[in-house]
């Protein structure tokens, strides 16, 4: 009987558990040719925004139903926000995805943005747009500062229930924030996670 219940089972796809209840988002690091070199694109998000309104980001946003995958996401995103169509987004390639501890999926991308797109930003988004030569934050180290989460069980948790009670020793994490600092910009939190990570994948770094 035991041999019968590993079938219901077998051949499926593993995926991250409870994901399927995860919020899912797409993200999408612009690369841009200007006067012969390569750089990268980034946002200042709208200051009416409801959330991180005039932090600086990359186009992006929540997997919709309507998407066919998380790379049309980013496509889409990236198209209402800076103005342009699909036809202006090329050599699309995915990045490592993160797993956040608030319950949320990302999926980043990097891609080319024709340069002779007619940029128009959405101003219900986006506040500017500004680019930094790839080869300046090449050369550019992030500061690092320590975020430290905190478990605070709710107030009918069943202390009683667990080995240790109320002096039970919860395995909090710590988390390292990447700052950039660039003339008056700063970025930071997720922005500067992918900018980081897309640079050590060119660079071998």
């Amino acid at each position: 009987m035991h041999l019968d219940v590993l079938k219901k089972i077998g051949g499926r796809t593993p995926s991250i558990l409870g994901s399927k209840d995860f919020t899912k988002f797409s993200i999408l690091l612009p690369l841009i040719e200007m006067d012969g070199e390569t750089h990268v694109l980034f946002e200042v998000r709208s200051l009416t925004m409801r959330r991180q309104p005039g932090e600086i980001c990359f186009p992006g946003g929540k997997v919709d139903r309507d998407d066919d995958s998380e790379e049309s996401a980013a496509i889409r995103e990236t198209c209402e926000e800076l103005g342009i169509n699909k036809d202006s987004i090329g050599e699309l390639i995915p990045l490592d995805y993160l797993v956040s501890p608030f319950g949320t999926i990302i999926y980043p991308f990097v891609a080319v943005i024709d340069s002779e797109a007619n940029l128009k930003p959405n101003p219900s988004e986006v506040e500017e747009i500004f680019t930094f030569p790839l080869t300046e934050l090449i050369e550019k180290k992030p500061d690092l500062f320590n975020v430290a989460y905190k478990v605070e069980p709710s107030i009918d948790f069943p202390f009683q229930d667990i080995p240790g009670g109320e002096n039970y020793n919860w395995q909090a994490r710590d988390m390292k924030e990447h700052f950039y600092y660039f003339e008056d910009r700063v970025i930071w939190g997720l922005t500067a996670r992918i900018l980081k990570h897309f640079i050590e994948l060119i660079t071998g770094k």
